[in-house]
């Protein structure tokens, strides 16, 4: 009897303790579950790439925080409105009242800042709205951030992140030679540029003035899906389509890095989930062109994959155009910090992303036909500033 005892009593036992680990087990899966991340911008081009990536790769509840300003695109996260761990709220980051709301329903674990007036030729035109968004809603956000941050736990606020993605036209110009290091010192040359370095500089102020535990990534040209029309390679694309010219600015040498934006979202979660806090990572996608290759290489996929009904070659619409004014000769990044640090690289080479690029706009004209339809124009921007003084 008391040897059956002893026994009854061993798988009580293992029954309790396996019950007791699952319930931690269950616990650590809720705990991880009720994580939240809050994604500024997530209807724009980088954005939806972001949250896409976010849904499929990590187990965090996704906010999305957009204005809806002409870019962004419902659309473009369609595919996330029915998933229970996707959220989205329709608030202007530069309302105060609106953040500290959305921070008390959702009490984010990490913060993902996207949101930007982020067209070079519109700055040019019109850079107030520049300067309101990129600078006053950093500046807002990183307050409700603080705010938020005061009212955790030292244990919540030592694994608290905050991304703030800029770009790598902060920098300014490079000669023929040479590459962005994250200490290459900021030299920006157009009101977009010089709004995002102020935002860059604010998100570090904040880091070293309030402790708050913030990251910045600068980062290359994306392309890829869902990328508004007015940004060269869709509006090439788009253009060539509609049998129109191809406008090249001044004579189609300037050189910059191109980014696919998949690769890209998956830099930003390496550098949000292990990046160290205070630093600044580079992101590239080694695959410098010259304006004019980048073109010449779009129309020959779409000889390819679309021709022309006369037979023709798309790069007869090529033609060059007056050059925007400040325009940076090169772009290049150096990325051995991320890739050593967090062992990221570029996975998607230059040929296969621009080839995926316009198989997508070829597959998705529901996408892109409502946004030419509603009268948003294609055509150039930025020679406001050519009047003035030239």
């Amino acid at each position: 009897m008391g040897a059956r005892t002893c026994f009854f009593g061993a798988i009580t036992g293992a029954k309790i303790a396996r019950v007791v680990l699952e319930s931690v087990q269950s616990f650590m899966s809720r705990v991880s579950m009720s994580q939240s991340i809050l994604v500024t911008g997530g209807c724009g081009f980088i954005g939806s790439a972001v949250l896409h990536d976010l849904v499929a790769n990590t187990d965090l509840q996704v906010v999305n925080v957009d204005k809806m300003t002409y870019a962004a695109n419902a659309e473009s996260v369609a595919a996330l409105a029915g998933d229970p761990r996707y959220s989205f709220e329709k608030y202007d980051i530069c309302d105060p009242a609106a953040l500290r709301s959305i921070f008390k329903r959702h009490d984010p674990s990490f913060v993902m800042h996207l949101a930007a007036e982020s067209h070079v030729d519109r700055s040019i035109d019109g850079p107030d709205a520049f300067v309101q968004t990129n600078v006053n809603g950093t500046f807002c956000l990183l307050e409700a951030t603080r705010e938020h941050l005061s009212g955790l736990s030292d244990e919540r606020r030592d694994a608290f992140r905050f991304l703030h993605v800029s770009t790598d036209e902060v920098y300014g110009s490079l000669g023929p030679e040479g590459a962005f290091h994250e200490t290459t010192p900021y030299s920006p040359r157009s009101p977009y540029s010089a709004t995002k370095a102020a935002s860059d500089h604010l998100v570090r102020a904040w880091g070293e003035t309030y402790d708050l535990p913030v990251l910045i990534s600068n980062c290359s040209n994306n392309y890829g899906p869902r990328q508004f029309p007015e940004k060269l390679i869709p509006l090439m694309i788009l253009k060539a389509l509609a049998g129109e010219q191809l406008p090249v600015y001044g004579d189609g040498q300037n050189v910059r890095d191109w980014l696919f934006v998949e690769d890209h979202a998956v830099a930003l979660r390496e550098i949000l989930t292990r990046g160290i806090p205070g630093e600044s990572y580079n992101v590239g996608g080694r695959a410098e062109r010259r304006n004019i290759d980048l073109v010449e290489a779009l129309c020959r996929v779409l000889d390819e994959t679309q021709p022309r009904a006369d037979g023709r070659s798309y790069g007869e619409l090529i033609t060059f155009v007056r050059d925007r004014p400040g325009h940076d000769l090169r772009y290049a990044m150096n990325i051995e910090k991320i890739t050593h640090a967090l062992d990221w690289a570029p996975q998607v080479t230059f040929e296969e992303g621009l080839a995926r690029t316009v198989g997508w706009y070829l597959d998705n004209e529901a996408w892109w036909r409502p946004i030419l339809q509603r009268g948003e124009s294609t055509e150039r921007l930025g020679l406001g500033a050519v009047q003035v003084g030239r």
